[in-house]
C-alpha cells in the first residue's frame, strides 16, 4: 500500500502524511524509492528545538570578504523524509509547507527554488500525542493524501523476518566482493511518466463522480442525516484536484489508459481522510473519517 501511494505521489508531484506506529519500514520506503530513481535523499528527525534555519537554510558570514553567502539546508533535495512532523512548532511546519506548496523557501529578503522533483513524505506517530504540535486542518490539506499504516499480520512477518535475514546475509557476502550499482530510473523517464498520467482519459461519468463525492460532503443533509450530524465541513477544491490526479495515477500504475470508478474508490480514503474535520458528536461516538467515507461511498451512486 504505502509503496503504490509513494509511486502515485511522485507521478502526480505530491506530498504525503503518513501515519503508523515505529519500526513500520517507512524510512525504509522512501529510501529505497530514492535508491531507485536519479534523487538526492534527505531525512529530518522533527524536534520541538528545531528551527526553520535548520530546514531551509541560512547566511553564514565570510569574514575573508565580508560578505554573506546561503548555505543550502536540507530541504534543497529531491526527497525529503520529515519524521515525526507534529513534534516540531508552527513556525517550523510553515517553513516546511511553503517548500511544498510553492517548491520554493524564503529566507530574508530573498527567495530560493528547490530542485525538481521535490516530494516530501511526512510521518506521525499516533501513539504519542504529548509534547506534539498538531497540525492544522488548513496545513494538512496541503497533503495529497494521508496513508495509514498497521502492523503487518503473522504471514508477512514470517516474510520480513526472513527478508532481513538474507539482507544481514548478503551484506556480509558483499563486503569482500563489489556488487553492480542497481540502475536508476531516470529523471527524462519520470517526467516522461508524468505527462502519460496527466493524458489518461477519464470519461465525463467519472468525472462527474467525483464532483459529487466531494460536494456530497459539504452538503451531507441533502444525502443523510448521519452524515449531516457528522461533518462540520468537506473537502476543498484542492480535495477534488487530488482525487482527480490520483485515480490517473492509480489507473496509469494497473496499466490501464482510462479511469474507471473503481479508480476513484481505491483511493478516496487516502485522499480525504485529513479533509474531513468531523463534528464533536461524530467523535463522541467513534466515528472516524474512514467511517464517514464508507458511508458516503454507499450513498453517491457510482456511473
Amino acid at each position: 500500500m504505502l509503496v503504490n501511494r509513494l509511486l502515485i505521489a511522485l507521478l502526480v508531484d505530491g506530498h504525503l502524511l503518513v501515519e503508523g506506529a515505529p519500526g513500520l519500514a517507512k524510512t525504509r520506503a522512501i529510501k529505497a524509492l530514492a535508491d531507485h530513481i536519479e534523487s538526492d535523499f534527505q531525512r529530518i528527525q522533527f524536534t520541538p528545538d528545531l528551527l526553520p534555519a535548520d530546514l531551509t537554510g541560512t547566511e553564514v558570514y565570510r569574514p575573508a570578504d565580508g560578505t554573506f553567502v546561503f548555505q543550502n539546508g536540507p530541504l534543497f533535495n529531491n526527497l525529503i523524509l520529515a519524521d515525526e512532523v507534529n513534534r516540531a512548532p508552527a513556525k517550523v511546519q510553515s517553513a516546511l509547507l511553503e517548500a511544498m506548496a510553492e517548491q520554493q523557501i524564503s529566507v530574508g529578503h530573498q527567495t530560493y527554488a528547490l530542485p525538481t522533483p521535490f516530494m516530501v513524505m511526512a510521518t506521525q506517530n499516533p501513539i504519542e500525542q504529548e509534547g506534539t504540535y498538531p497540525l492544522p486542518e488548513a496545513q494538512l490539506d496541503r497533503f495529497l493524501m494521508q496513508v495509514l499504516i498497521d502492523y503487518p499480520d503473522a504471514s508477512h512477518e514470517a516474510q520480513i523476518l526472513r527478508m532481513v535475514r538474507n539482507e544481514a546475509l548478503n551484506e556480509q557476502k558483499s563486503r569482500s566482493a563489489s556488487t553492480p550499482v542497481a540502475k536508476r530510473f531516470a529523471l527524462n523517464d519520470l517526467h516522461s511518466a508524468r505527462r502519460e498520467v496527466l493524458e489518461v482519459f477519464m470519461a465525463d461519468d467519472v468525472e462527474d463522480y467525483i464532483v459529487r463525492l466531494i460536494t456530497a460532503t459539504r452538503n451531507p443533509g441533502r444525502h443523510d442525516e448521519d452524515l449531516a450530524r457528522w461533518l462540520q465541513f468537506g473537502a476543498s477544491p484542492r480535495g477534488t484536484l487530488c482525487l482527480d490526479a490520483c485515480a490517473r495515477a492509480h489507473a496509469w500504475l494497473d496499466g490501464r489508459d482510462y479511469v474507471s470508478p473503481g479508480d476513484v474508490q481505491a483511493i478516496v480514503h487516502d485522499v480525504l481522510r485529513h479533509r474531513l474535520l468531523l463534528s464533536f458528536e461524530a467523535e463522541a461516538d467513534g466515528v472516524t473519517p474512514d467511517d464517514v467515507i464508507k458511508k458516503l461511498l454507499s450513498l453517491i451512486a457510482v456511473p
